[in-house]
């Protein structure tokens, strides 16, 4: 019987630069995406996929993200005196179990393959997810939902895929697609950030994976690739080389690269969007924007 997968990696080391001045004092994954950060949606998704461990992949500075996840008893109180009970729903979900969470520092940005790795005596010798939090995917069913589900059938390793302009792939790890299934592909390889023209195909990698400890293993050993970091997809390609299944998951859902600013407002946008309590308003305000720039046109 395929072991389940209850474990979760998160990524969260890197300073977010591109998000100065804000990231100065407060990580990039508690910037909010309307009320809710970065770092939450996430979570939401890793808990839809049935992941009981979580485990975050942290660096100085990063005291904030913590403290989010803890139990706030002055707050509570305050909220439970004034009877705003709805609130103290939504603060529930954001509190989690002793035990649930772990934080694993890593001293050296040596790239997001080297970031799992620093994980791996808690993964020890079950399948693991790993998900990027700068990646927000709109979806009715959550993404890692969709790939647990997949991956049930499939084992091996299996990387979320989505497809790209090919002018946009050199940014991205891009698949060699051996077998095209439908919603899964049977990777053949992995290329890290191809120089323009030379993808194998317009298959990209997205941040949601689900992972054999035998990758850990490979981590340790591949050496430095492209920007001279330890790239996680090489030691995924090294599962091909080894001969063992390794698949691209085409998911449903639109995608959101909250790392950069553009993909950060985009998501905004089309979060308030979807909110019921949001939408009527956000929408007259767009369009008397539009009225206001055709006027002045």
């Amino acid at each position: 019987m395929r072991r389940k997968v209850t474990k979760a990696i998160f990524p969260v080391a890197g300073l977010g630069t591109r998000f100065l001045p804000a990231t100065k004092s407060i990580p990039k994954e508690i910037m909010t995406l309307v009320d809710r950060p970065l770092i939450q949606y996430a979570i939401d998704e890793a808990r839809a996929a049935g992941i009981k461990e979580f485990i975050f992949v942290t660096s100085r500075g990063k005291g904030a993200l913590e403290d989010y996840f803890d139990i706030n008893p002055t707050l509570e109180a305050s909220l439970r005196r004034s009877g705003k009970d709805d609130l103290l729903e939504i603060l529930k979900n954001t509190n989690m179990e002793s035990g649930a969470i772990a934080y694993i520092r890593q001293h050296k940005a040596l790239g997001l393959g080297h970031a799992v790795w620093c994980a791996r005596r808690l993964i020890a010798n079950e399948p693991f997810a790993v998900i990027l939090p700068d990646d927000v995917i709109a979806a009715e069913t959550p993404v890692l939902q969709q790939m647990v589900e997949a991956y049930e059938d499939t084992g091996g390793a299996m990387v979320a895929a989505m497809e790209v302009p090919k002018d946009k792939a050199s940014a991205y790890g891009v698949l060699d697609v051996a077998e095209d299934m439908g919603a899964l592909v049977r990777v053949k390889g992995m290329v890290e950030k191809p120089k323009p023209g030379e993808a194998p195909s317009n298959l990209a990698v997205i941040g949601r994976y689900i992972l054999t400890p035998k990758v850990l293993q490979n981590i340790s050993k591949v050496r430095t690739g492209a920007g001279g970091e330890i790239q996680l997809t090489d030691a995924i390609a090294e599962e091909i080389v080894e001969g063992r299944d390794v698949f691209g998951y085409r998911f449903r859902g639109q995608r959101f690269d909250c790392g950069s600013k553009a993909g950060f407002l985009q998501a905004t946008v089309a979060f308030a969007l979807a909110r019921d309590d949001l939408r009527d308003e956000f929408i007259d305000y767009i369009e008397e924007l539009l009225a206001l720039r055709k006027a002045a046109q």
